[in-house]
Formats: structure tokens, C-alpha cells, sequence
């Protein structure tokens, strides 16, 4: 069995991040993709709502599993869940560095286990869960914000964002 590890904050879940796991649950036999959790962040949504969330938008896709990982690297979680590839995507050049470092010191630690990089369209390389969080608030943001992200993720966002409001 092919079995994948998708790992990131996932704050909020993207278009890009859809797209990157669609493609991964085409490649391989299970993708699992796991929340990473940060310490060092300051997160929008709980690890339990990212987890909650993708889980939803995952429920039609069997061979793709919501997990969760903190304290350790994620070559080492790959292994932890027999998987044989990370799965990565790269919106950018700087992100293409920092992977291919990353892809060296993991093949450093487990030269096992591989790493995949995906590079998304156009429409929806640009954008990062960051640059999300940072279009919300002026006039319009709505409008904005609604072409990057899913549906579901857009209301938690607009509920967020009218709570802030209040």
C-alpha cells in the first residue's frame, strides 16, 4: 500500500491545500493528512475545529485519513504511520527552497521515505492560509476571501470575523 503524509497548520484549510490533497488522494492508496500543531502559533481555529473541518470536506474521499501530530518531525510521523512519502506543495520559489532543504534533512533522518512536491495552478498558487487571515477585515473582504478558500471554511470565517464584531 502507497501511503502518503499532507502535513501543515491548515489555519485555515485553502483552495491550494484541497487541490494538493485531491491530487494525493489520485497518487496514492491513503493520504493521511495531518494537522500539525505549533506551540509557537497563534491559531484562528482550534486544532479540533481544523480537524473537525477537514474531516467534513473529506468525508466523500475513503482513502483519506484526518490525524493529528505535535512535538516531533514529521519524517519521523511519517514513519510512526507506515507512511512511504511526504506529500508537499509549492506556491513559490521561496517555498521550493525551504522544501528542498526540508526534502534533505528528512532524507538525512529516514532516506526510506520521499518526498513528493506538487506545484498548484495559477489561480491558487498565490495564496497561503496567512495571506487569508490577512484580507479579512476591510470593506469587501468577503469577496475577496470567498475564491481561496471551500465554502464551509468562508462561513467559519465570516461567523469569526462578525463574533469579532459583536
Amino acid at each position: 500500500m502507497k501511503r502518503a503524509v499532507y502535513a501543515g497548520s491548515f489555519d485555515p484549510i485553502t483552495n491550494g491545500h484541497i487541490w494538493v490533497i485531491k491530487r494525493g488522494i489520485e497518487l496514492f492508496d491513503e493520504l493521511v493528512v495531518a494537522v500539525g500543531i505549533n506551540p509557537e502559533k497563534k491559531y484562528t481555529f482550534s486544532l479540533e475545529e481544523r480537524l473537525a473541518t477537514i474531516k467534513e470536506l473529506l468525508v466523500k474521499h475513503p482513502n483519506a485519513r484526518v490525524a493529528s501530530f505535535e512535538n516531533k518531525f514529521l519524517v519521523r510521523y511519517a514513519k510512526e504511520v507506515n507512511a512511504q512519502y511526504i506529500l508537499r506543495g509549492v506556491r513559490s520559489s521561496r517555498d521550493y527552497e525551504y522544501e528542498r532543504e526540508m526534502r534533505n534533512i528528512n532524507a538525512d533522518l529516514d532516506p526510506d521515505i520521499t518526498t513528493i512536491v506538487l506545484i498548484p495552478p495559477r489561480k491558487i498558487s498565490e495564496v497561503s492560509s496567512s495571506f487569508v487571515k490577512g484580507l479579512i477585515g476591510p470593506e469587501g473582504w468577503e469577496f475577496v476571501v470567498q475564491k481561496y478558500v471551500p465554502d464551509l471554511v468562508f462561513q467559519q470565517l465570516r461567523r469569526r470575523q462578525n463574533d469579532r464584531q459583536r
